[in-house]
């Protein structure tokens, strides 16, 4: 439990308590300016178009072409981690840690509740950007909302959504102390800014935010305020972040509709009085204005902010991402190519001396030189060889960068294993999978099940009518329409993500049958295995049972019917031969 509670070191007014908040963000903050400076430099490799926005733009180049590698291994990886987490519809599921929790009724209300909310929600839409963050930042936070959307009134309501959401916290818009046991046990403050049209919205569509109303009366009085004046050191610091929203100055801040909204999460020590307060929030505005001091609301009597990083480092729980020591490894392929195009475009055209006396000329195909007695032109010629090598150099700089990332090719579907032995490309895809299924799985296991509870917490704490959701009979197929009340969902269990753990174990055993019936061994046994066993575990393994593919003795059943077809074609076709003749002789 090291360093998880933050320490205030004086008796503090409401103003001060502010004032501390606002303190320890920007001294934290601070503290990631490195950091924060290298993941700037990786997202200019990421979106370059050429290596004039780059730490490449200093040399001295004609050509500035970049190879965007790395911007490939982060949609390679993006895309595979979220086809993994939802292989399909049914990716999570209800676990019981109770006998009244297991009944059947109580799994299947919360995971029809649940399954809603995150459909509705545009949970998986909002997953993919925290898998961005995972990759990009090696770092994802999220937290829980529940929201009352409603549009329209009465009889005249065309949409809503009343239920938990997903929210994504940026990287850069939170600080807690890195030194700390982990995550869960450490204090967070996390930023945000937002309108005052925002806040209004916040107010009415959350029923935990509506203390933010207050502030729509207070920022009135905020910007009359005569110390905004002046700046401070950390008003300086702050005013950076707000250049990049659009304002040159403090004052232009203060004047504008904009709020900036600091909340603090955790235990706060008053080292001068003694007094320790557990599990707290404090939400502070502009840095000047503590809108609101209470106890965490969550039932669960911890902040419903959550984290997962990517490379952990020993002793600090900000990670590294698959990215972050590959900057270099991209800087020197953009080196190496445009250093070999400038090496092909000198010896394409290459330098020409001038000697002694010679007209002007233009230099081409076809030109004709006048030169004077003792006058010559010369080529400087240039060594091809080096621009062979160099794009040797790339290409196997490129196939390391794959494989650190845990993304090799091969593995990632891009290239074809006739390019490699099948023996090289499973053993690529087998270290590539390993690398890929832990990462993913501890996105699953530390971020979105801690998430998804959150949620399920979040709407068992704010329902405050009945529910409806939508539901499909697995059997039947008829869709149904479910009540759902706040009694229904509270239980003694978790919501598990099941989606990546279950692809895994899908792939291996696919993996293990191909093996198998390819080999030696598989032609043994072979005539003791159970077709429609077999095709039982492939219609599971590939998910196909919603398509009705496999079915007992289906194609013997298909050869009958096909055979009796054409054996009706002949019966009809001698009928007609015969009815034909027949009219034929009455015709004689």
């Amino acid at each position: 439990m090291a360093n998880s509670v933050a320490e205030i070191r004086k008796v503090l007014t409401g103003d001060q308590e502010s004032s501390h908040i606002a303190e320890m963000w920007t001294r934290y903050k601070d503290q990631m300016r490195t950091r924060i400076d290298l993941w700037n430099e990786q997202r200019n490799y990421i979106f370059a178009t050429d290596t004039t926005t780059t730490t490449n733009s200093s040399l001295p180049w004609s050509n500035t072409t970049t190879l965007p590698k790395l911007c490939q291994i982060r949609d390679n990886l993006h895309s595979n981690y979220l086809s993994a987490l939802f292989p399909n519809d049914n990716w999570m599921k209800w676990e019981a840690h109770s006998s009244d929790a297991a009944k059947i009724s109580k799994a299947n209300v919360i995971t029809n509740y649940m399954s809603n909310k995150v459909r509705g929600g545009k949970f998986r839409k909002e997953v993919s950007k925290l898998l961005y963050d995972y990759i990009d930042y090696g770092n994802a936070f999220v937290t829980a909302e529940f929201q009352a959307q409603i549009a329209g009134e009465g009889a005249e309501v065309v949409s809503q959504f009343i239920g938990p959401k997903a929210r994504r916290i940026s990287p850069l818009d939170v600080v807690f102390n890195p030194l700390a046991d982990e995550f869960e046990s450490s204090w967070k403050i996390i930023r945000s800014i937002v309108t005052l049209g925002e806040l209004k919205v916040m107010a009415e569509d959350m029923p935990d935010n509506q203390y933010l109303a207050d502030i729509l009366e207070k920022r009135k009085e905020l910007s009359k305020l005569s110390k905004y004046g002046g700046y401070s050191i950390e008003d300086w610091d702050k005013a950076s972040g707000f250049q990049v929203d659009g304002f040159g100055n403090m004052k232009e801040y203060y004047e504008s509709s904009y709020v900036e909204i600091l909340e603090f999460w955790g235990d706060l020590h008053n080292t001068a009085t003694g007094e320790l307060e557990r599990n707290m929030v404090m939400t502070v505005a502009d840095r000047s204005m503590v809108l609101r001091k209470t106890k965490m609301p969550s039932y669960l009597k911890t902040a419903p902010i959550h984290h997962v990083g990517w490379r952990l480092r020993p002793d600090n729980l900000w990670a590294m991402g698959p990215l972050e020591n590959l900057v270099g490894m991209q800087y020197r392929i953009d080196h190496l190519e445009n250093s070999s195009a400038d090496a092909l475009d000198l010896a394409i055209n290459p330098p020409i001396v001038i000697s002694g006396e010679v007209e002007e000329f233009n230099y081409g195909p076809n030109s004709e030189i006048h030169i004077d007695e003792g006058g010559g032109v010369t080529e400087l010629g240039k060594n091809l060889g080096a621009v062979i090598t160099a794009d040797n150099d790339i290409a196997g700089l490129e196939r390391r960068m794959e494989s650190f990332a845990g993304a090799p090719s091969e593995a990632m579907g891009i290239r074809t294993a006739g390019e490699k032995t099948a023996f090289e490309v499973q053993q690529l895809q087998n270290a590539a999978g390993r690398i890929f299924q832990e990462k993913i799985t501890s996105f699953e296991t530390e971020l979105l099940e801690p998430l998804l509870n959150s949620m399920l917490e979040v709407s068992v704490r704010n329902m405050q009518v009945v529910d409806v959701v939508r539901s499909v009979d697995t059997d039947s197929g008829v869709v149904e329409f479910q009540n759902i009340t706040k009694e229904d969902l509270q239980a003694n269990g978790v919501i598990r993500p099941v989606g990546a753990r279950h692809f895994a174990a899908q792939a291996q055993l696919m993996q293990n049958l191909t093996q198998l019936y390819s080999s030696p061994i598989g032609q043994m046994v072979a005539p003791h295995t159970s077709s429609k066993k077999m095709a039982e575990v492939v219609e599971n393994l590939l998910g196909l049972d919603r398509y009705d593919l496999f079915k007992a003795n289906i194609a013997i059943q298909e050869q009958q019917e096909t055979q009796g077809m054409v054996n009706q074609a002949e019966e009809d076709l001698a009928v007609e031969a015969e009815v034909g003749l027949n009219n034929e002789e009455q015709l004689v």
